[in-house]
């Protein structure tokens, strides 16, 4: 029985495809983005996260952690997380919640049976399933065994990628997927190694060839995103090379070019995992630059009327 790990399930999602959708995170990433939204998802491995505001100061997880991985400090809780292996005993001790397991391993067929408790809003709503992460395709037996699953309820099923993978995971996965988000971050390679840690080489090959897929069984719609970065991916250049090269590759075989607006609601996240994000101290951007992005990459080549912003957050006001 096909068995993986998530992150966790999001219920009632309206920004991860069309309708009302539940979109499963999974667990690990091949990319390292300066500005990631998710770093709980980067890692494939468990991890143990803390809440400071919910410490009780009781110490009753120092005695419970079998690897002397926690220490009490001036500054609260510290977790050497070198030795930490997740185990969870820590947070099952803790009367006050504050410490968390970051991961849950399940069987395909039981993530498939819970996800289908929504049917009735997804067939309300022309919603479903989208699978996110972190990065799904780093555990293709399992994506494939879900979005298979889904596909024999009657479930619309999207795939959420940064397109980071081998061809032949793709193709596994594409005859079960009705849509594919495709994440296009920048066309310079040097910048997108700089700024993901990853070359965009096989990336690009691999919308190519959804293309191609798409082209020949009419499935899976594409939809393009691309986050705006201040200081990385808003500036004119990036967005109009993007947009011409959608418009020579895929002009007409993509239904959604989305904009997705900075925003800064993962910095606790950060601190939680003990970790510095540089975006930390980034303003959100304003109506009036993400209206000027919008404008940019309507101007680029591509079909204008399927530009769409998706900010997830209240911008700053102007």
């Amino acid at each position: 029985m096909t068995r993986g790990r998530i992150l966790h399930l999001q219920r009632l999602s309206t920004e991860d495809g069309p309708g009302i959708r539940t979109t499963v995170f999974f667990k690990g990433c091949p990319l390292h983005c300066a500005w990631c939204h998710n770093p709980e998802a980067i890692a494939p491995r468990m991890q143990t996260q803390w809440f400071a505001e919910r410490c009780l100061g009781c110490r009753s997880c120092l005695t419970a952690c079998r690897n002397g991985c926690l220490m009490m400090t001036d500054d609260g809780l510290a977790i050497d997380r070198r030795r930490c292996q997740a185990c969870g005993d820590c947070a099952r001790a803790c009367p006050g919640g504050a410490l968390e397991a970051l991961g849950i391993e399940l069987t395909a067929d039981d993530l498939v049976h819970e996800l289908a408790k929504d049917g009735a809003y997804f067939a309300a709503s022309g919603g479903g399933v989208t699978l996110s992460g972190g990065e799904p395709t780093l555990q293709p037996e399992y994506a494939e065994a879900i979005l298979r699953g889904l596909h024999e309820a009657g479930i619309h099923t999207a795939l959420d990628t940064c397109g980071l993978c081998s061809p032949g995971t793709l193709e596994g996965l594409l005859p079960v997927t009705d849509l594919v988000l495709f994440d296009v971050k920048l066309m310079d390679d040097s910048e997108h190694i700089r700024l993901t840690g990853q070359s965009n080489v096989r990336i690009l090959e691999n919308l190519l060839l959804v293309r191609e897929f798409a082209a020949r069984h009419g499935q899976p719609e594409i939809w393009i995103r691309t986050p705006l970065i201040p200081g990385a991916t808003t500036d004119d250049g990036t967005l109009s090379a993007i947009g011409a090269y959608l418009a020579e590759h895929l002009q007409g075989r993509i239904t959604r070019w989305e904009l997705c607006a900075f925003n800064n609601l993962c910095r606790e996240q950060y601190r939680r995992l003990g970790l510095e994000w540089p975006y930390a101290q980034t303003r959100l951007m304003t109506a009036q630059e993400l209206q000027a992005c919008q404008a940019v990459a309507r101007a680029s080549g591509l079909r204008a009327e399927i530009v769409a912003t998706g900010a997830t957050q209240a911008l700053e006001p102007a």
